[in-house]
């Protein structure tokens, strides 16, 4: 089964155009280096909630929109290699400047997943 890891960022809306390409940049280099897929989507619908939601989970200021990503992969033995390859690409690492990022790398979130199901 594939593997996928998700990515839950806070992007400045002002600063939507330069994550738009951080992001492409991005997609391209973990598909060069075997990803199968890589989606960015920005929030459209998605409320604070009484305890939890997107919006509290990265502590969402005015003028700031959640982000979700996913990267698949064939597995975690696969993903686990992509992922080494991709962080010790020199792209990568000339991108992820703390002070170039155009998002709060602090409030930022991750994890991967098994894929269970699949239709």
């Amino acid at each position: 089964m594939a593997y996928v890891d998700a990515v839950v960022i806070p992007v400045p809306k002002r600063k939507f155009d330069d994550y738009r390409r951080l992001a492409r940049r991005m997609g391209k280099i973990w598909r060069e280096h075997g990803a199968l897929a890589y989606v960015e989507c920005a929030a459209d619908d998605v409320k604070p909630g009484k305890r939890t939601s997107f919006p509290q989970s990265v502590k969402l200021k005015p003028g700031e929109a959640v982000w979700f990503s996913w990267i698949v992969c064939k597995s975690r033995k696969h993903r686990d290699r992509v992922f080494a390859k991709v962080m010790q690409d020199p792209r990568v690492r000339r991108m992820m400047n703390p002070q170039a990022i155009p998002f709060d790398a602090k409030r930022m979130f991750w994890g991967g997943f098994k894929v269970v199901i699949d239709l």
